[in-house]
């Protein structure tokens, strides 16, 4: 039975075992030299699980540890989403830390760590397992914020993020202790026959408040944002754009999790709830980044704002709004991986720049460059024929088929006006006037590719979507099945 349950595990087994043999061998070796190598051994590690949990599909559902534990498509989903995305992140940031001298060993291990979290998160049978994953993802996450240990800035972020984010622990597990209390048990599949729409007792209603607020702040939903643009702008930027893809699948994921395996005969109860943060979380991105001139802060609103619309999905609590919001999840990070490629390029004399002005006529220096940033910010403001409006598109449908028209209008009107910073940048590099604040010519090639790679995702992709829309069908009828 052990060993059963041993092998359910053993994609997270792994992957914790590579971060502590990681870990000794840099202790016991040069660990300025070991760091860059770590970085790469991660990332490669990390895409040969996604590449084996990815094949071993097979639409199976298995369950380890007396419940606690669930191995099924909608964890392979997420999980496959997460462990690319965070080996891209590391390809990216290795040259940029390495250059400004933050390349440190414990960057690898803390994020293969936070990676083990976001598995467990989303394959949560219990209470107590979702807490666990969840605080293993969030200290690694609090470390590796204010790695930048001699800026004002780095440290604000980490400590910002680890006192909201204790707050909204407290929260989470405020609720569950109350679900605890009403249902008698923190098994998913035991709250699941107490929780019945219309039947609900007031005390669990109160316990799924809670554990909603809880999870909201991991996915920067309003009114939970308030750390996000600081922690976006003080973290060192390839740590931004880890904050920006892996754990934002982890946490929406963990959320579908949650409210379907624990609430889903309750839809009735939360949808109202997921709704109100929905619609908080995109007009608040919307008009909140209007004024932003830091491309960090401005993508830290951007990504509040895209939150707003994969929620769209969750509210519906429909089959159809889990898989659009998985497929608006997995097109979210391919874009922003792309869009933080840029980022990262973005020095002038070999400092990074994140003013938006530094971009005035970019397209004359590197119009190939400009070209794929234009198709990348065109697909994040949903304008047509690129992925991003596909994604949109499906969220609206799913969200019309549950009778949240309200909803779907409002969603239209929000990302309207949020198409104005996007289309603002795109005017920079083409139009704007070219002055001093030139910046250097973009020398790494990786990250160009990346740039690239991802514009041409949101072109090709409207064909067939490179097979995502069929996981994500499946993912999603595994979840409410």
């Amino acid at each position: 039975m052990i060993s059963a349950d041993l092998n359910v595990i053993l994609p997270e087994i792994l992957l914790a075992l590579f971060a502590i043999l990681a870990l000794l061998g840099a202790v016991y070796t040069n660990k300025d030299a070991a760091a860059g190598v770590i970085v790469w051994a991660t990332a490669i590690v990390m895409t040969l699980l996604a590449i084996w949990i990815g094949m071993t599909s097979g639409g199976t559902t298995r369950i380890a540890f007396n419940g606690l534990f669930v191995e099924d498509s909608f964890a392979r989903f997420a999980k496959v989403t997460m462990l690319l995305s965070a080996a891209a992140v590391l390809a990216m940031s290795e040259a940029y830390m390495k250059k400004r001298g933050l390349l440190r060993f414990e960057y690898p291990v803390l994020i293969a760590l936070s990676v083990v979290g976001m598995m467990m998160m989303v394959s949560a049978g219990d209470l107590m397992t979702l807490y666990m994953g969840l605080e293993l993802q969030s200290l690694a996450l609090y470390v590796v914020a204010s790695l930048r240990r001699d800026s004002v800035k780095s440290t604000e972020a980490g400590l910002k993020y680890f006192v909201l984010g204790a707050l909204s622990s407290g929260l989470l597990l405020y609720g569950v202790s109350l679900v605890y209390g009403y249902a008698g048990t923190t098994q998913f599949a035991g709250v699941m026959s107490l929780a019945s729409a219309g039947q609900t007792s007031i005390g669990l209603l109160f316990g799924i408040v809670f554990v909603v607020s809880g999870l909201a702040f991991k996915v920067s939903a309003v009114p939970f944002h308030m750390w996000t643009p600081d922690v976006y702008e003080g973290a060192p930027t390839p740590v931004t754009a880890f904050f920006a893809t892996a754990p934002k699948v982890a946490a929406m994921a963990l959320f579908a999790r949650v409210l379907h395996d624990a609430f889903g005969n309750a839809v009735a109860d939360w949808s109202q709830i997921v709704a109100l943060l929905s619609v908080l979380s995109m007009f608040l991105g919307a008009v909140a980044a209007i004024g932003q001139t830091n491309i960090k802060r401005l993508m830290a609103y951007s990504s509040i704002a895209h939150m707003g619309y994969a929620l769209i999905g969750l509210a519906a609590g429909t089959e159809l709004g889990v898989k659009s919001m998985l497929v608006y999840l997995a097109i979210y990070v391919t874009m922003n991986i792309g869009t933080f490629a840029f980022i990262l390029g973005m020095e002038k004399d070999g400092q990074p720049v994140t003013d938006i002005s530094a971009l005035n006529m970019y397209s004359k220096r590197a119009p190939g460059k400009a070209l794929a940033m234009l198709v990348l910010l065109f697909s994040l403001a949903g304008v047509p024929p690129m992925l991003g409006f596909f994604a949109k598109l499906g969220v609206w449908q799913a969200g019309v088929d549950a009778g949240l028209v309200w909803l779907v209008v409002a969603s239209a009107v929000a990302s309207a006006i949020g198409a104005y910073y996007y289309l603002r940048i795109v005017f920079l590099m083409y139009f704007g006037a070219e002055g001093d604040d030139r910046l250097d010519e973009g020398k790494s090639s990786l990250l160009s590719g990346f740039v690239v790679a991802s514009a041409v995702i949101m072109v090709v992709g409207i064909l067939n979507m490179f097979g995502v829309e069929t996981a994500a069908i499946s993912a999603a009828a595994t979840l409410i099945n």
